[in-house]
């Protein structure tokens, strides 16, 4: 996930099969294409006041596009996760322990981002977990690419992204003619969001912070710098310091509500109440009504800052993903209410044990992450079937019980 970042995921399948049946049949004459607008881009980069060093050593051994990028562009995953999905990956016990690990290891660095940007320490150490797990997604080669070469790619032989990439390319040459990172280690995804916090090279120019004093902005390496650039974003869109994301609320039965915001004062008189029994900190906030469960699950009270965290990446569920793990980092608790799951729920480290037992039964081929993604889904389908259960795919408690006694 970056910064502000146009959604990528729509197809562009027609394009890229064809990118790839010229790269299956003449692959020299696909090379030769993408050289010839290198030499072009050339002249656009030289235009925004890129120098022919930096674009030089940008483009250094960068000869033919990247097709694992390609593929990513056009791939539209079938499975649409439901809520309960996205945040038990998202808000676990894992996620919880190092964010509360990393609070103890970073905390003088977390007291002067506080004091300087005004935005909690929890907030940050959500972020952090979200777009990068804590870092160790920088450490996964094969999700790390070469970011003037991905969004090279992008600009060469993808229509719906080629004005983003190009936009972006241009940012990423500019990082590096400054200095802030060298053109072996400006990495990101495969759509250019790069560093701890996941940033695209024009938010990255926008809000980057040199916050450990080196002379570099490296959200990469340092720590500090990462952070501290993801405050900076959060303050410059209006955070609102001390001041909570949201409620999680109770419902009235019966009781129908108006969209949009409110006082929180207004939502009380309709019978809206704290799901944990304490009083509203204030009841002449603004905030809107969410119920992304429906209503029989968790509702919520968005207030300003929740709208905050959607400049960072414009979706409900990633604003309230990070605040409901800031809550918990910071010792708040779980929800009161859970999502509408349809099985009994496994603990991280249950959901670790099944992928290893998946695994060791030949069912499964990734990673004991405790993350239940498209590849776990399927092994748990196929399991369910030889053994005679229903194959939905779920990481419920039957399917660990049953894993159990083979």
């Amino acid at each position: 996930m970056f910064i502000r970042r146009t959604t990528i995921r729509a197809g562009v399948a027609a394009l890229a099969v064809t990118l790839g049946s010229m790269v299956a049949a003449a692959p020299a004459l696909a090379d030769a294409g993408f050289k010839r607008w290198i030499a072009d881009f050339r002249g656009v980069a030289a235009g925004a006041g890129i120098s022919g060093s930096t674009f030089d050593r940008a483009f250094r051994g960068v000869s033919d596009p990247d097709p694992e990028v390609l593929e990513k562009a056009r791939y539209q995953p079938e499975f649409t996760a439901p809520v309960w999905d996205y945040f038990d990956n998202r808000v676990n016990e894992d996620s919880v322990r190092v964010g509360r690990e990393m609070a103890r290891k970073y905390k003088s660095t977390l007291d002067k981002i506080e004091a300087r940007f005004g935005v909690d320490r929890h907030i940050l150490l959500a972020i952090w977990s979200m777009e990068s797990n804590y870092g160790e997604i920088l450490k996964n080669d094969k999700v790390m690419r070469n970011v003037v070469r991905s969004l090279s790619t992008l600009a060469y032989a993808d229509k719906k992204r080629a004005k983003f990439a190009r936009t972006q390319l241009i940012a990423a040459l500019k990082i590096l003619q400054r200095g802030d990172i060298d053109e072996s280690h400006l990495t990101g995804s495969w759509a250019g969001a790069m560093g701890h916090t996941q940033f695209i090279p024009t938010s990255f120019i926008a809000y980057g912070v040199d916050f450990d004093g080196n002379g570099r902005r490296d959200i990469w390496n340092s720590v500090p710098d990462a952070l501290a650039t993801a405050a900076n974003l959060l303050a410059k869109n209006g955070w609102q310091s001390g001041q909570t994301w949201g409620y999680e609320v109770t419902l009235p039965q019966g009781r129908k509500f108006p969209g949009g915001k409110a006082s929180i004062a207004k939502w009380t008189d309709m019978g809206i109440t704290r799901a944990s029994g304490k009083p509203f900190r204030s009841t002449s906030m603004s905030a809107e009504l969410k119920v992304p469960d429906g209503r029989s699950g968790p509702a919520f009270l968005a207030t300003k800052n929740f709208f905050v965290l959607k400049a960072y990446n414009n979706a409900d569920k990633y604003a309230l993903a990070v605040g409901l793990l800031a809550d918990q980092i910071a010792g708040y608790g779980e929800l009161v209410n859970d999502w509408n799951r349809p099985f009994t729920k496994l603990t991280f480290a249950e959901k670790q044990e099944l992928q290893k037992r998946l695994l060791t039964l030949g069912y499964y081929e990734g990673e004991l992450d405790g993350k239940i993604g498209t590849g776990s889904r399927e092994a748990i389908k196929a399991f369910q079937q030889r053994a005679g259960l229903t194959a939905d795919g779920h990481p419920s408690k039957e399917v660990l019980t049953t894993l159990r006694q083979k």
